[in-house]
């Protein structure tokens, strides 16, 4: 390690000096390899004609339909420090990001584009915060940093019935080494429709293994109009059965909001910015909150759960039945449990 600060960089280190290599993949420079950008040459009838090789040819790149793209497969150790994507949003949905650590089989990262950037229900909308924020008009940005020792790759499937044309991205990263005590960044999504009878959405469950819980992302589909956030979010830790440890009071008030939000917001770590309320549409909620200042930590398993309540008039719980999709995000030493089945396009397409 080149200081006691460790792999990652910010305002309190950003003068030391280290021996990183930075690389940074994109359309330009599909392998990050030095010197290897502004390589394609144009022809006749490109835009860059008249300018030739070195200037900007090959800026974005096209999605097949039914196919799945490699975006990045860097040999480590090192580190991934910033992701850049934008597409038109029909991808946000029918587009899945996957990211695989040290040649492992199965993802640790499989959420759909949009909702890992914090984008969800196929919406695209402004987030300000601090490893994700999403720019007009739709920037993606994720500064996670996520360490890798023998090899990252990282994909996009396409499951869309026609081509995603301009597909624009850029994956930064260091070359260095990787700290013995450093997890790698999961990211998993669950959608379900929670029921009269068990009014819940499981966040994450299964999970096994050493970590720490750093966020949580929410799109929530009302059935019905009216408040539906009374439901509280649940940690069950280490062992943890009919009963969790930690225990929220409610779902604004895990967002950071208060009696019953009344506004969008969007701060560093947690945030409200999706409230839509159509005429003759469902109402539809976006949120998100990283527990950056405050991860929860686990040892041997972590289940996550977050209710699904409202208000009768008389003031009584009321359970719902709404349409909620998450994506769960967490470090953890490998190797890790399996993930659920990523559901069809059909199964993952947002409620119109």
């Amino acid at each position: 390690m080149d200081s006691l600060f460790g792999p990652t960089m910010g305002l309190g280190n950003i003068s030391l000096l280290s021996t990183a290599k930075t690389r940074s993949i994109s359309a330009e420079n599909p392998d990050g390899s030095p010197g290897g950008g502004a390589h394609a040459v144009p022809d006749e009838h490109h835009w860059a004609s008249r300018l030739g090789k070195g200037w900007k040819v090959r800026p974005c790149i096209s999605l097949a339909p039914g196919t799945t793209t490699t975006l990045a497969d860097v040999t480590g150790p090192g580190m991934i420090q910033h992701i850049w994507i934008t597409a038109r949003t029909t991808a946000y949905r029918s587009c899945v990001l996957r990211i695989y650590w040290d040649d492992e089989e199965t993802p640790s990262v499989e959420v759909p584009l949009g909702d890992f950037f914090a984008n969800v229900l196929g919406l695209r909308y402004n987030v300000a915060s601090l490893p994700v924020a999403v720019n007009p008009k739709g920037g993606f940005n994720s500064y996670w940093p996520m360490p890798f020792r023998q090899r990252v790759r990282i994909t996009i499937e396409n499951d869309y019935w026609e081509a995603i044309h301009g597909f624009f991205y850029q994956i930064t990263y260091a070359l260095q080494e990787v700290p013995e005590e450093a997890g790698y960044l999961h990211a998993q999504w669950r959608r379900a429709t929670s029921t009269r009878e068990r009014p819940e959405h499981v966040i994450l469950d299964g999970i096994k293994g050493r970590g720490h819980y750093v966020g949580t992302v929410l799109g929530w589909n009302q059935f019905s109009d009216g408040w539906w956030g009374e439901g509280e979010i649940k940690f069950y830790i280490d062992g943890d059965g009919d009963y969790p440890t930690i225990c929220g009071t409610g779902t604004e008030d895990y967002f950071g909001g208060a009696w019953c939000f009344g506004d969008t917001y969007s701060t560093a770590f947690l945030g409200y910015p999706l409230w839509e309320r159509q005429e003759g549409g469902v109402p539809k909620h976006g949120l998100y909150r990283w527990h950056i200042m405050d991860p929860i930590r686990f040892a041997r398993d972590l289940r996550v759960t977050i209710q699904a309540l409202g208000l009768w008039l008389d003031g009584k719980l009321e359970p719902l039945t709404d349409d909620i999709s998450s994506v769960g995000y967490w470090y953890q030493s490998e190797p890790h449990a399996p993930f659920p089945a990523m559901p069809d396009l059909a199964g993952r397409w947002p409620r119109e």
